[in-house]
């Protein structure tokens, strides 16, 4: 790899801004222990062993006390970054903690860029690119299965997937170009049914990866869940409910939600981005008919769509919605909510929305019943989590440039597999394979550039 280490010493506050109990003050590279040590007052910090803690005092540039402190050492390779590094906890206050740096740096380090550390265990070798992005997405998790999918990540799941199928690519070039070596002897090691079916199941598994994106994307950012149905059926209301806020406004007057309305909850272990809609209707309304387009727009983009119907609701209006609903949904999971039932049976449309809609799961409730807006949150909740964010090692790609990558791969195989069909010439087949090689490498960072490095580290956040 091109991109060395820099050999700076560096240091920077790894907790969040602001006062607390404690910080944490971070510093790594070759001279660490030294230049913490020439700032120390306790024990001899030079000959203290990896992975013990030291209590003392850090001292500022007159020889007077800063703070009393705990001082972790972590020695070469053995640490985060794989350098030298000595982790600072100190107490909270902002003013001690900008003394701390101040001091460091006069002694001799440099402040951290953002994400520098992460980088430089990117380049010691103690993570793959993958890897350390997974501690961003860790650091930034918002939910219970978003910090396990990232964990899984972080603990090398996704990259040894990744590494299987790229010792199998090479065994496949290998055989290929191992035969154009001696094809002046008609000699062929590679057998191309043989090859088809190796190329098929590495395609299975590339498509396999790409695909689970679109759970992975979910779990990451939040499971988008539209509301949607007829003018006054209650979705405003369901979403206060559900969210413990009067975000939207309630009104007997049909149309008053004009456009989209946005929170996000968490249900179970799964981030939820609820999404309340303008009513379904046909309109000469030109504002109103702008939010049911965008109403339309966000149940098509949306992983689960909640219909919600009023229990009083006549047989024309419930088909005339049923139209613009059910068709939609035929990739989605579609959850039919029977509301208002503190006022009418829901056996008046029950049967109707079992015919209209057959697949989906259906409850029936009052909005204004805590028993039932419980009943609510469970069945989102369940039906929200995907299996992946359940299981602590499942392999799920949350990473749009991963995506990306995967995508690409997935095209240049199925080149290759369309030339080993066509007999092409295996030169050909291997230079399609090495392309693939080459996607899967740039996800874990054994193909790579300055760049894609300055704009991945830049990202994170300073101290990590």
């Amino acid at each position: 790899m091109a991109i060395l280490a820099s050999n700076d010493t560096i240091c920077a506050v790894s907790t969040p801004a602001g006062s607390g109990g404690i910080a944490v003050v971070r510093v790594s590279g070759p001279r660490a222990v030294a230049i913490v040590g020439s700032r120390w007052r306790g024990a001899d910090l030079s000959t203290a062993a990896s992975h013990t803690a030291h209590l003392g005092y850090v001292l500022g540039n007159g020889g007077n006390a800063i703070d009393q402190v705990v001082a972790t050492i972590f020695r070469a390779p053995h640490s985060y970054t794989g350098d030298d590094v000595v982790e600072l906890s100190c107490h909270g206050s902002t003013w001690i903690q900008r003394q701390l740096l101040t001091t460091l740096t006069d002694a001799g380090c440099r402040l951290a860029t953002a994400g520098e550390f992460t980088k430089r265990a990117f380049l010691n070798r103690r993570l793959d690119l993958s890897q350390a992005e997974a501690v961003a997405d860790l650091i930034a998790a918002e939910s219970a299965a978003a910090a396990r999918v990232a964990l899984s990540q972080l603990k090398g799941n996704f990259a040894k997937r990744l590494g299987e199928l790229h010792d199998r690519l090479v065994h496949l070039v290998a055989l290929l170009e191992l035969e154009l070596d001696f094809s002046e002897e008609d000699v062929e090691f590679a057998d191309r049914t043989e090859l088809l079916a190796l190329a098929a199941e590495l395609q299975q598994e590339i498509d396999t990866l790409t695909a689970s994106f679109s759970a992975g994307n979910a779990i990451k950012n939040g499971m988008p869940v539209a509301i949607v149905g007829q003018t006054n059926a209650g979705k405003s209301t369901i979403l206060n409910a559900l969210t413990g806020d009067d975000r939207a406004i309630v009104s007997e007057v049909h149309g008053t939600t004009r456009d989209t309305i946005e929170d996000v909850i968490t249900l179970g272990d799964t981030l939820i981005r609820l999404i309340d809609t303008a009513g379904l209707r046909h309109t000469g309304d030109t504002v109103e008919a702008i939010g049911i387009k965008r109403a339309v727009a966000r149940m098509e983009q949306a992983r689960i769509v909640i219909w919600v119907i009023d229990a009083t609701t006549d047989s024309a209006t419930l088909t005339e919605v049923a139209a613009m609903v059910v068709p939609r949904c035929a990739d989605k999971q579609l959850l039919i909510v029977i509301n208002k039932t503190d006022i009418a049976t829901a056996d008046n449309v029950l049967g109707a929305v079992r015919t209209l809609a057959p697949d989906a799961d259906v409850i029936t409730m009052s909005a204004h019943c805590s028993d039932d807006i419980n009943r609510l949150r469970e069945s989102i909740a369940r039906m929200a989590t995907p299996a992946a964010a359940l299981d602590g090692n499942a392999v799920v790609v949350t990473n749009a440039r991963h995506h990306a990558e995967l995508t690409l791969a997935g095209e240049a195989l199925r080149r290759a597999t369309a030339a080993i069909r066509d007999g092409i010439s295996g030169e050909l087949v291997a230079q399609d394979l090495r392309e693939v090689m080459d996607h899967i490498g740039a996800i874990t960072g054994t193909i790579t550039t300055t760049a894609i490095l300055t704009d991945l580290f830049a990202n994170f956040c300073v101290g990590k």
